[in-house]
């Protein structure tokens, strides 16, 4: 009835080694090391939404420090992205006032445009009258993405 103490200690000791030998299988065949998951498959990487360069822009008119003389009540001003385009394009507003008392001389919202150059026009320019013509380019798709530049300008 009673067995053999030696004989039930040996066999505990054999179960203990197949049970820790199969722990260490499962764990190995459960880590995720070598790019795979727990279950086997592979684990692809989440793609990285694409960032939006900053606009940069230039335009063809240079006053240098001094104000720009246009020849005529209207002026045509060329601008050139010069930074990558954003994907769906850029809006263009030019407004342009008066430095004696703010109020608006023109103003005009280009549509969406992805080529180059954009061309805009200021129109309304009096003579003698000192004006700032501020032009901001916005990107359609990520509409915090923004640059500006301004100049001033006077019909001679």
């Amino acid at each position: 009835m009673y067995k053999n103490p030696r004989l039930v200690l040996k066999q505990l000791s054999f179960r203990l080694f197949v049970f820790s030998l199969f722990v260490i299988i499962v764990s190995a065949a459960c880590s995720k090391g070598g790019g795979t998951s727990g279950g086997g498959g592979t684990v692809t990487p989440p793609t990285p939404t694409p960032t939006e360069e900053d606009i940069v822009f230039t335009y063809d008119i240079d006053p240098g420090a001094n104000i720009y003389a246009a020849l005529g009540a209207t002026q045509d001003v060329k601008i050139t992205v010069t930074s990558k385009m954003p994907g769906s394009g850029v809006t263009t507003d030019i407004v342009v006032k008066k430095d004696s008392d703010g109020s608006t001389v023109s103003s005009s919202t280009l549509a969406a445009s992805s080529s180059v150059p954009i061309t805009g026009t200021i129109s309304n320019l009096a003579t003698n009258v000192v004006c700032t013509a501020t032009i901001t380019l916005k990107s359609v798709t990520k509409t915090t993405n923004t640059a500006t530049k301004t100049f001033k300008i006077a019909r001679k």
